[in-house]
């Protein structure tokens, strides 16, 4: 059986670190989150290769535009179909996806179009894909243990991201655009059979969206109703807004930006990032071992505070060294906020409503926050680095002092 009751999962409720039905969950998701990491790093390789700049960049982008148009309802799919059949789905449509785009570039050279389709693919797919991972360990474990799941999580994301690109290179360098692609392909493939192996708890039949011939606007009309009335998750929505608008900008464009003026060429970027990668680690790793933190809505509001001072700080470091120091105080503070954020929507929502909840979370966070990059390039441009560093941590400050002033948030617990 791949379900089990909820009574039977709090029942036979375990630290999710010794779960094996988690650890099964995470391996599947570590291993889909390399593919990812390789796919992207095969693609942008095989549109520069196959185009000038400006078409690879048109590439690149092809998978935005459907998964920010198409998130919300694939939040409606997610609650309606339950999220481990999506994503079950999701990963086997994104491996046959690479894996034909492989053996078409083994076989001929056809171009940019069927990379400008598989860009389209993918983000049609990671549409459905991001609201079920993040519905999904709702389901696989008890409310005590979502915190720690977080961390766990966190920790798959950054091992994906360190080892996923070099993977990539190194199927490029043995063997092309199509080995790196075949690669991904098999990565993500092996996730598939993992995810069949999972046991998710059910949901009341009569709590699922579409039960009763609802439509599926309806649906979505209500997810959005339900988070728009509720005490905790409306105020957090708003939180988290505010803390991605003030927090990508410099952190992606600013510091490409920054590094140039200091005179410390793209190795410093790569110290500066490092650093946030280590404090983002650390924060994952301490969910991990710790499993909860009280208070964690006060929590969350100190932390994007202190957060948003340093990311600030960061416009008015001279030195290598004290800049890398400083991310890393941000990739703490920013990583335990984010996995604290994501704790809450899990334990505070109703489970029915979870994959709309996430991708209202995922639309904010990944279709909106992302818009502000240009901007904060013009911006630097037109008013230099200090300016749009310290406007953008205001913005990103604003996020915890709307998880301090709402009382719902600033009071929220997760279980324990």
């Amino acid at each position: 059986m791949s379900d089990i009751s909820a009574q039977q999962l709090e029942e036979t409720d375990r630290p999710a670190h010794r779960d094996p039905n988690v650890l099964r969950w995470l391996a599947a998701y570590t291993s889909s989150m390399l593919g990812d990491g390789v796919y992207y790093l095969a693609l942008s390789w095989a549109a520069v290769q196959a185009g000038t700049p400006a078409q690879a960049g048109l590439v690149m982008s092809a998978s935005a535009l459907p998964r920010a148009v198409l998130m919300l309802g694939g939040g409606v799919i997610a609650d309606r179909l339950g999220p481990r059949r999506v994503v079950i789905a999701s990963d086997a449509v994104r491996c046959a996806a690479a894996l034909a785009v492989a053996a078409l570039l083994f076989l001929s050279s056809p171009g940019l179009w069927p990379l400008a389709l598989l860009a389209l693919v993918f983000g049609t797919v990671d549409a459905v894909f991001m609201p079920a991972v993040g519905a999904l360990p709702a389901r696989l474990t008890g409310k005590g243990q979502l915190a720690r799941v977080q961390g766990m999580r966190g920790l798959a994301i950054r091992f994906a991201t360190v080892v996923g690109a070099p993977l990539g290179g190194l199927g490029v360098a043995v063997g092309g655009a199509s080995a790196a692609f075949a690669l991904a392909g098999l990565l993500i493939a092996v996730s598939v059979p993992l995810l069949v192996s999972v046991h998710v708890r059910d949901l009341p039949g009569d709590d699922t969206p579409g039960a009763g011939g609802t439509t599926a606007w309806r649906d979505l009309a209500a997810g959005l109703r339900y988070i728009r009335r509720h005490r905790v998750l409306a105020p957090l929505m708003l939180a988290i807004a505010l803390g991605d608008l003030g927090f990508v900008g410099p952190l992606n464009v600013g510091l490409t930006l920054l590094a140039d003026r200091r005179g410390w060429g793209a190795s410093g970027v790569g110290w500066v990032l490092a650093g946030f990668g280590v404090g983002a680690g650390a924060a994952s790793l301490l969910l991990t071992v710790r499993g909860r933190v009280p208070r964690a809505g006060l929590v969350t509001g100190c932390a994007c505070v202190a957060g948003s001072v340093a990311i600030g700080a960061l416009a008015f470091v001279p030195g290598l060294v004290a800049a890398a120091g400083v991310s890393l105080v941000v990739g703490l503070l920013a990583g335990l906020s984010g996995a604290l954020c994501g704790a809450l929507l899990q334990t505070r929502s109703d489970p029915a409503y979870l994959g709309r909840v996430t991708a209202v979370a995922s639309l904010v966070s990944l279709g909106v926050a992302p818009l502000s990059m240009p901007f904060t390039a013009g911006a630097i441009g037109a008013w230099g680095l200090a300016p749009v560093f310290v406007v953008s941590a205001v913005v990103c400050g604003l996020g915890g002092v709307v998880a301090l002033a709402v009382p719902g948030l600033r009071r929220a617990e997760l279980p324990g």
